[in-house]
């Protein structure tokens, strides 16, 4: 199914005139924080950092399209000094991105990260979401779906049901609510604990004609084309769709999963595909176990076993390599184990060419959950806000955010980069 979403809420009140935050005393604590550990002075170009092996993306998810929260994030992790963040195609969700890095680069003067848009070739666990009608949910339901859910995109409510009763009785009761749509991401986790099999996934592709027209306009420097790498058909179908619009990007990445012996094949078919367009650098999106990192240490290792296999495959085709899927705080200790972090090397392709074996790393729903628990503390107290209006929580946010990005950056005092 071809699907062109639009999410086209508003994020804040149209009356709200954003104020000179440079000048703001309040966020004093919050410049002080940026410029202790560094990330002026340390952050380099995206490109820069893509070749030195500290590039550093955030994940806001191609299918999660909460437009407050992306905003926060956006603003949070720019602070932070990522490279560039990654979301889902859609007009309202771009411009909510780009909201949060402007705000940020109100508060402090900062470079400026790529903004990357997420699309598909074909059916993908990152473009679905979860669907039910909670009427078909007993009352009496321990709602483990509710629990499981990484994304809080489940809320049930006992209501009286919709259907006329004419005898006289009392209205029944029954669940309310259920699948909040503009949350859910489609990681798939409350599947298989619905004791009644009530959860179905709603599969959808981006419509490519669409995303075409959205790439050419202002404030997309990149897109990042999900594959099963299987499908090179599929591939280059997209890619032929996209057309001219792929002249205005400074980056193409491709997310693909381990397929074995046959990856670096596919790698090359694709490739073939993309060449006659050189101007624009490419990337190659390493997906362990998709959408997992926050779920605990061990999530990381598929990613880190895939970066060790095709770093040492030297005749693969020319591109950075990126880690994601299942990264999280453990993901650096990983790749220095393995002697795969900020080490250099070259390929059959560009034996001049030296850069870092591994060009950086991706974090979505590990990075999502440490300020996320921020973003939630402060919509309980304070409804749907902007977290710049409070300076507290948007340091108790950096912070978090500064501890998962400074072990890539080497940001002082987060200095585990020997």
């Amino acid at each position: 199914m071809t699907l062109s979403f639009s999410c086209n809420s508003t994020i804040f009140p149209q009356h709200q005139v954003r104020v000179n935050l440079k000048s703001s005393k309040n966020l004093d604590n919050v410049r002080n924080l940026v410029k202790t550990v560094g990330v002026p002075s340390l952050t380099s170009s995206p490109l820069e950092s893509l070749r030195k092996g500290n590039w550093v993306k955030l994940i806001c998810g191609a299918s999660f399209e909460d437009v407050v929260d992306i905003r926060n994030l956006s603003l949070v992790y720019t602070l932070a000094g990522v490279d560039c963040i990654d979301c889902a195609a859609d007009m309202a969700v771009v411009s909510a991105v780009n909201d949060g890095i402007e705000v940020a680069r109100d508060i402090m003067d900062l470079r400026r990260p790529w903004v990357m848009i997420s699309v598909n070739d074909d059916e993908d666990l990152h473009f679905r979401k979860a669907e039910f009608d909670p009427e078909d949910c007993p009352l009496d339901c321990s709602r483990p779906c509710e629990i499981v859910c990484p994304a809080s995109a489940i809320s049930l409510n006992e209501g009286n049901s919709k259907l006329e009763v004419s005898d006289g009785t009392n209205t029944p009761r029954v669940l309310e609510g259920g699948v909040i749509t503009e949350r859910c991401y489609g990681c798939g986790r409350c599947l298989p604990v619905c004791p009644y099999d009530n959860i179905r996934a709603v599969t959808y592709i981006r419509d490519t004609t669409a995303t075409a027209d959205l790439i050419k306009r202002n404030g997309i420097d990149a897109v990042e084309i999900h594959t099963s790498g299987r499908q090179t058909a599929l591939f280059k179908e997209l890619w032929d769709g996209l057309g001219d619009s792929i002249a205005y990007l400074r980056l193409i990445a491709v997310s693909l999963p381990d397929v074995g012996d046959s990856t670096i094949s596919s790698m090359n078919a694709m490739y073939s595909i993309m060449e006659p367009h050189p101007h624009c650098f490419n990337l190659w999106q390493l997906d362990g176990r998709p959408m997992s990192g926050d779920i605990g240490r061990g999530a990381t290792r598929e990613s880190i076993a895939f970066a060790v296999r095709l770093a040492a495959i030297k005749d693969r085709p020319p591109g950075f390599l990126q880690l994601a899927g299942g990264t999280n705080a453990h993901t650096v200790d990983g790749l220095k184990k393995m002697g795969l972090f900020q080490t250099t090397s070259s390929t059959t392709s560009s034996p001049n060419s030296l850069h870092a074996s591994i060009g950086g790393i991706a974090y979505g729903g590990y990075a999502r959950k440490i300020v996320g628990r921020v973003l939630s503390s402060m919509q309980s107290q304070h409804g749907v806000a902007r977290i710049e209006d409070y300076p507290e929580h948007l340091l108790e946010a950096l912070k978090e955010a500064l501890a998962l990005v400074g072990t890539v950056k080497c940001y002082d005092p987060f200095l585990t980069c020997q």
